[in-house]
């Protein structure tokens, strides 16, 4: 079962629980795992995310700097920030402002971690901030989306990408990733977050070893219990990757991975998954509309 809730972001809300919102990735970097460099010029960002719309998307999710495991981030006083907001912002902001342009109304979403990226990306066009850290990486985020007043997606991240692959394994990584996502509401609303305002998503793959996910994806309707929208972003997910690999005996590049994907994504509809975050749009929504076909026979026969 899926609940309904309505997400209110920064000027108008979206409905959600009676279809699955399928938010497309943009990724504006030359180092991200799945497609980088191809997008990196504007105008082949905004391109393709006018394609992505064209294919059924209802949030375009844009992003200018790579979180692949090894990659430095802004705030690791360990290693040299790989992006300043400067160099994130000269990436994003002109796609969002041309998108905004081309298809007036486009819900738009920035994938940031620096507050000073959040908010020219929110007062430029965007209507929702997609933070991997849940505001801890920066101790002025929170408070900078709460004045915002824009949609917030907290995911779930243990460590830095740099410590990923030398990361102890989690006793109980569901239990973990639940306690965890209920402290970052609790910072949330601390800083003013409204409830209202808040999505979920446990970070598939974000500080997580390849044991780890699996737990993620079987139980993923536990999250429900916190008490607020869920997201799943397991798109092209190395994880995926390896048990492909495994089955078939040869390496899988992340764009070879579609059919897991929808594989993993149609488990998280299943059990109340409300957006998916995804690279390939147009197979995403026809497999989610079988999905939701499905959780809505299943609540017919309750």
């Amino acid at each position: 079962m899926r609940e309904p809730f309505s997400w209110r972001l920064r000027s108008r809300s979206l409905q959600l629980g009676p279809r699955t919102v399928v938010m497309g990735i943009i990724n504006v970097t030359p180092d991200s795992f799945s497609d980088g460099g191809r997008y990196l010029s504007a105008e082949r960002a905004v391109e393709h995310g006018l394609q992505l719309l064209d294919e059924g998307a209802d949030v375009l999710d844009i992003g200018g700097e790579s979180t692949r495991p090894g990659s430095a981030l802004q705030g690791d006083t360990t290693t040299k920030a790989s992006v300043s907001a400067d160099e994130e912002l000269g990436r994003i902001l002109p796609v969002i402002e041309a998108l905004c342009r081309e298809r007036p109304g486009t819900v738009l979403s920035a994938d940031t971690h620096k507050a000073e990226v959040a908010r020219a990306a929110v007062n430029g066009g965007a209507e929702i901030v997609n933070d991997v850290s849940a505001f801890q990486w920066d101790a002025e985020m929170a408070a900078a989306c709460a004045e915002l007043g824009c949609g917030v997606v907290l995911m779930h991240t243990r460590g830095r990408p740099r410590q990923w692959r030398n990361l102890e394994a989690s006793a109980d990584i569901v239990a973990e990733v639940e306690h965890d996502l209920a402290n970052r509401v609790q910072t949330a609303f601390e800083a003013g977050v409204r409830r209202e305002r808040i999505v979920l998503d446990p970070g598939f793959g974000f500080g997580k070893n390849f044991d780890d996910n699996y737990p993620l994806l079987a139980r993923f309707g536990q999250f429900q219990r916190v008490g607020f929208p869920l997201l799943a972003g397991a798109s092209r997910k190395s994880f995926l990757g390896r048990t492909i690999a495994e089955r078939t005996g040869r390496e899988v590049a992340p764009e070879e991975r579609l059919n897991g994907s929808l594989a993993a994504m149609t488990a998280c509809i299943l059990q109340g998954a409300h957006i998916v975050r995804v690279h390939d749009v147009k197979a995403s929504v026809e497999a989610a509309a079988v999905a939701d076909a499905i959780l809505a026979a299943s609540a017919a026969q309750c």
